[in-house]
């Protein structure tokens, strides 16, 4: 009885693999052998053992003629089976024609000895063997077969192999399919010889298929091999090499050596029909394999696949089936902000993670690259690409415009707060950021799971730019060993350091730099990269508000806008500064500019964010832009002149001019000078001697030292703070009322003013205990104070030391009489008399201050004290006792006269 079946391959030149036309779900079709009846055909070759001459050739003629299609076949004898599969002996017909007679018509096969007398059909194919030995078809060929060596095993040095031939094209037949994604060719080499490889294809990967008996297969296995052998098996194809599979490495990683000869290759397998991967994916039989982009992102291959695994999911198709469906893309994010907008770059924190300011909402969010990890400079061997990373990222987007799109939000884990990862573009090519810096080695690629839908959508070309960086050695990927960066030095850490530092600034003028950290509206920190250094640069001839240092400070009015409009506008840009002079604590006074001409100072007036002071401005060059621009934010109110009114503080000038300009009511007090600082400049305090005050202290100081030699409660958690009123520990081993300046809990230590005699010092928490209520009654009794009309040498003069010993001996811990010439704020500006002196008795305007200037040691202010005009008797005296300095040569005017230019 005659059947129907399909080719599914061909053994020899006179044996085939027949299959049911389909079988059942997750089965594979029932197979039989059929071996022709009467002929024989030369025996295929094995690893073990070499091909019969014209085996291939006899093979490739049935091949092409049969596999694939539909024929009919008896089964004359049946064969003992082959691992259950069944084999005959049998004839086959295709369209109407007999295979075994078309074999011998063409001469690819020998009929058989028989015993039995023949037939008519044995004599009519015995006459086709004899036409073709006559013509000398196939088998009887007088020429014989062409030579060609046939290598069955994977080439031995595999990483040759694909650098000679990678992305090359070459002839193939598909000898076996292993599963849906994994094939066996033979390669037709250009010199003629047959290569078998094993190849894998690029960019997918279906399930596993049961290779022997009694194993079960993975879901869709089964039905992926049939879907590829039914296509592929026995036809010819276009092959590619691409690859070894060896994923690219993370970068700080090491892929190893491997062994020199691979058991598979990755590339693609081409049909006339187009890539076969393609179709496994679209059909739902296969998944895309991620870290194959870079091999075929570049040629669109990696978009393709990505389109043929939508459509699968859109249907739903095999391993898509229980998928839920695919949602459409979200405008907002589950927050109610927008997903896709246009923003500003106003920070890059690291290098894959920014702040943008959204451009509709002005809004600052933070966002992370989507799928990108950048170095970290917490790791030595990456530190240097980290820096390398934000760089780039600094000079390539900071204050630039971009077009953002948020992927998807990282929920919060740990440590880490959640982030929103987007892809960010600039320019009017929309580059992404993040590909650029993948590519030049300065971030890795983040390996997803393969269920995780939270990435890039951009993966594909971010995996092909990080292979481009790999395989070019860029960056992290080059292999090289390179220190971290040294820590840049802090020029403005002490004023002494800075005062180095200072001529050399002033001639150079406007020096390059980039701002490292904006600290409050007027106060930046500036790195210099060519030297690697960084200074604190305070912007001269204005005043910004304060802004709250912690928790327990509140920020000044505005001050708070006046730090986000410096950092939004500043913050790591390229800038020029210029310097005038040095604070007290090693800070740089000075001026900003913003690309060239945009002085920061100006630009914070004119936002009304700034008011200017007129003691530092009047000496700037730029003076009037700076009084212009507070005239025009005055005018427009804003900001902090939003309550401006020009008529009351005309009045309000006009009192003060009155009230400065005129001297106080002669006011004499006992006082002891109770402590000197030079710490951050000259300064000291002073306690008012015969009040209510002193008894009081002397008697709480009794009080408090019974209190503390005692068990002081204190709570388990407490942590001293700025402005809390504490007893301390000094370094006598007393306990004193004190203040806490600003506290360190990290180092466990507080900085302190001893309120009652006005001393500084750092204490350690465990020194510091809670002021208990009944000692908080009583004013602290130091007060601070400065000298009036005059001022000592600087920090910077090389007569400083031997001026603040000076101070020392005349006045600390003496009784003096103190008149105070000037109130500001709590400071109470004293000329001091020495009651032990005879000339104070006969003299009224005898007092230390005019001894520091007749010494040496002092200057008259001019800048700090605007009362000098309403002492004119004073500072003729002062005056006078400069002269006897210079004629003295005392002190400072030792080489001559070196009296300060405000004289």
């Amino acid at each position: 009885m005659s059947m129907k079946a399909i080719v599914k391959s061909v053994i020899s030149g006179d044996s085939l693999v027949l299959r049911n036309r389909s079988g059942a779900p997750g089965q594979r079709p029932k197979e039989r052998v059929l071996h022709l009846a009467d002929i024989s055909a030369p025996r295929m070759g094995s690893s073990t053992r070499e091909d019969e001459p014209w085996a291939f050739e006899a093979r490739e003629f049935l091949r092409a003629l049969a596999v694939g299609k539909e024929v009919s076949f008896t089964s004359i004898h049946s064969l003992p089976p082959n691992e259950d599969v069944p084999r005959d002996l049998g004839n086959v017909e295709i369209g109407g024609l007999d295979l075994a007679s078309e074999i011998l018509k063409n001469g690819w096969g020998k009929l058989k000895d028989s015993k039995r007398e023949p037939t008519d059909e044995d004599i009519r194919k015995r006459d086709l063997e004899n036409e073709a030995k006559s013509a000398g078809k196939g088998l009887w060929n007088p020429h014989g077969p062409k030579a060609h060596v046939v290598r069955h095993s994977m080439p031995t040095d595999s990483q040759a192999f694909v650098s000679e031939w990678k992305g090359k094209s070459l002839d193939a037949i598909v000898e076996q399919v292993r599963d849906g994604s994994t094939v066996r060719v033979r390669l037709f080499m250009p010199d003629g010889d047959h290569q078998m490889a094993n190849i894998t294809l690029a960019g997918v990967r279906s399930n596993r298929a049961a290779t022997r008996q009694g194993e079960a297969s993975e879901p869709w296995g089964e039905e992926a091999k049939f879907f590829t052998e039914s296509r592929l098996l026995q036809r010819p194809v276009r092959v590619q090499i691409l690859s070894l599979p060896t994923s690219t490495a993370t970068p700080f990683q090491s892929n190893g050596d491997g062994p020199a000869t691979a058991s598979v290759f990755i590339g693609n397998v081409l049909h006339p029909n187009g890539n076969v991967a393609e179709f496994l994916v679209a059909a739902g039989l296969a998944r895309v394999v991620d870290w194959h982009a870079g091999m075929l992102a570049a040629s669109g291959g990696m978009e393709r696949l990505r389109t043929a695994e939508r459509t699968a999911k859109e249907k739903r198709a095999g391993l898509y089936a229980s998928a839920a469906p695919v949602a459409a893309p979200k405008t907002v994010t589950s927050s109610g902000q927008s997903r896709v907008f246009d923003a500003t770059v106003s920070r890059i924190w690291s290098g894959d993670q920014i702040s943008v300011v959204e451009k509709d909402t002005g809004k600052e969010r933070r966002v992370q690259l989507s799928s990108t990890r950048a170095p970290r400079l917490t790791d030595p061997k990456q530190a240097y690409y980290a820096q390398e990373a934000r760089e780039f990222l600094r000079k390539k987007l900071i204050g630039k415009h971009v077009k953002v799109t948020i992927d998807f939000v990282r929920p919060r884990e740990g440590d880490f707060e959640e982030r929103e990862c987007a892809t960010v573009r600039y320019g009017n090519q929309n580059a992404n950021v993040a590909e650029q810096l993948v590519e030049k080695g300065l971030a890795g690629v983040v390996r997803h799971k393969r269920d995780d839908d939270d990435r890039s959508p951009d993966l594909d070309k971010l995996l092909a730019a990080e292979a481009t960086a790999s395989t070019e050695q860029r960056g992290m990927h080059s292999g090289k060993d390179v220190p971290p960066p040294k820590q840049p030095m802090n020029i403005s850490e002490t004023s002494n350091r800075a005062n180095q530092f200072l001529n050399g600034f002033k001639r150079l003028g406007k020096i390059p730099a980039v701002i490292d950290y904006v600290a409050a509206g007027s106060r930046f920190k500036l790195l210099l990269p060519k030297d690697n250094q960084t200074l604190t640069l305070v912007l001269g001839g204005i005043r910004a508000p304060r802004t709250a240092r912690n928790p327990s400070e509140k920020s000044e009015p505005f001050g708070t806008e006046a730090f986000e409009f410096a950092t939004r506008r500043y913050m790591q840009r390229d800038v020029e500064f210029e310097v005038d002079s040095i604070d007290k604590s090693g800070g740089f006074i000075g001026s900003l500019y913003l690309n060239k001409t945009d002085n920061a100072a100006v630009s914070l007036a004119r936002e009304g964010l700034a008011s200017v002071q007129p003691y530092s401005a009047d000496n700037l060059s730029w003076a009037k832009q700076l009084y212009d621009a507070e005239s025009e934010a005055k005018a427009a109110k804003r900001n902090m002149w939003a309550d401006y009114d020009e008529e009351a503080e005309a009045a309000a000038q006009n009192a003060t001019a009155e009230s400065e300009s005129g001297p106080l009511k002669t006011e004499y007090l006992d006082v002891i000078i109770s402590d000197v600082r030079t710490r951050n400049g000259f300064g000291f305090s002073v306690q008012i001697l015969n009040t209510e005050g002193i008894a009081s202290l002397e008697k709480l100081m009794r009080d408090f030292s019974l209190h503390h030699q005692g068990a002081v409660a204190v709570p388990s958690d407490f942590a001293p703070k700025g402005g809390d009123l504490v007893s301390a520990k000094f370094s006598d081993g007393s306990w004193y009322r004190a203040k806490v300046r600003r506290s360190s809990p990290l180092k466990k230590e507080a900085e302190v003013t001893f309120i009652d005699y006005g001393n500084q010092d750092t204490v350690g928490f465990k020194n510091i205990r809670p002021l208990d209520p009944k000692f908080r009654s009583l004013p602290g009794q130091a007060q601070d104070a400065r000298l009036s009309f005059i001022k000592l040498v600087g920090p910077e003069s090389d007569y400083y030391t031997d001026a603040i010993d000076h101070f020392r001996q005349l006045c600390e811990g003496r009784k003096l009489v103190a008149n105070i010439d000037h109130k500001e704020g709590s400071v109470l500006h004293l000329r001091l008399i020495d009651p032990t002196d005879s000339t104070s008795t006969a003299d009224p305007l005898a007092c230390l201050n005019a001894d520091l200037l007749r010494d040496g040691f002092a200057s008259i202010d001019r800048k700090g004290c605007k009362y000098l005009s309403a002492y004119p008797q004073l500072m003729k005296k002062f005056r006078s006792s400069i002269e006897e300095a210079k004629r003295d040569r005392a002190g400072m005017f030792e080489f001559g006269d070196v009296e300060e230019d405000d004289e």
